[in-house]
């Protein structure tokens, strides 16, 4: 037993991983036995695999380059030529993330990657590298990234089998929300929207060029191009019309 334990926890690499599958194991443990351990598909995530708005907080505003068309019209000329998917993007699909339940692909990563560091340590000195054996980690890490490709294939087929379509995307067009920053003409700034009870800052500029104020009332009513943007208009209310 001493000598289990001395394994699972030395040296510090074998520790890390044992934690962190320890703590995904009690995690499923306290699914199950509140009784949500079957619905996997209400994982916590939002990944989209597509190229996304920039939803950073943006105090100040910024101009942008005009895109060469009306703005009413950009939302019918979406393509996929109009962006390429990130690097983040590309590893997520590389390991089928949104096709297989996120918390279950995690994990899964997971636990290979505590084998693996266990089994390398039976075999190579790392013990003898002290608190530099967490840099075994790093190789580890890129072999079970690897092996995640072919090992979440079948579960791919799977869920594909049972009808999971992946976690939803937040569609903003047509949420209201408040600016937090005074925009004009081609100016960037930032608003913010409750999705989910959650507040969102997104990075947006006025339609039609009006100035809307800190505080005004917005409701998203397109798209910029590149996808870091969204246009809004001033939310229409009886105090609007009347000046």
């Amino acid at each position: 037993m001493t000598e289990l334990i001395n394994i699972l926890f030395n040296p510090l690499s074998n520790g890390i991983m044992t934690v962190l599958t320890g703590l995904s194991v009690v995690y499923w443990l306290f699914m199950f036995l509140m009784g949500d351990g079957v619905n996997l598909f209400d994982a916590d995530a939002d990944i989209d695999l597509h190229p996304t708005p920039d939803v950073t907080d943006v105090d100040g505003t910024h101009d942008i380059a005009h895109e060469g068309s009306d703005h009413a019209n950009h939302h019918h000329t979406y393509t996929d030529s109009h962006g390429e998917p990130g690097f983040f993007a590309k590893a997520m699909d590389y390991i089928n993330v949104g096709k297989v339940p996120i918390m279950l692909i995690v994990t899964l990563f997971k636990f290979i990657g505590w084998i693996i560091t266990i089994v390398s340590s039976l075999f190579i000195n790392v013990a003898s590298w002290g608190i530099k054996s967490v840099l075994i980690l790093i190789p580890v890490f890129i072999i079970t990234f690897i092996l995640m490709h072919f090992l979440t294939k079948p579960l791919a087929r799977m869920f594909k089998n049972i009808g999971y379509n992946g976690e939803e995307r937040h569609d903003f067009l047509g949420r209201m929300g408040k600016m937090r920053a005074s925009i004009e003409g081609k100016k960037i700034g930032s608003a913010e929207f409750i999705i989910q009870q959650d507040p969102i800052r997104l990075n947006v500029v006025s339609h039609n060029g009006e100035k809307i104020a800190y505080g005004d009332d917005v409701i998203i009513v397109d798209e910029s191009r590149d996808k870091k943007y969204y246009y809004v208009t001033k939310e229409i209310t009886i105090d609007n019309i009347q000046n």
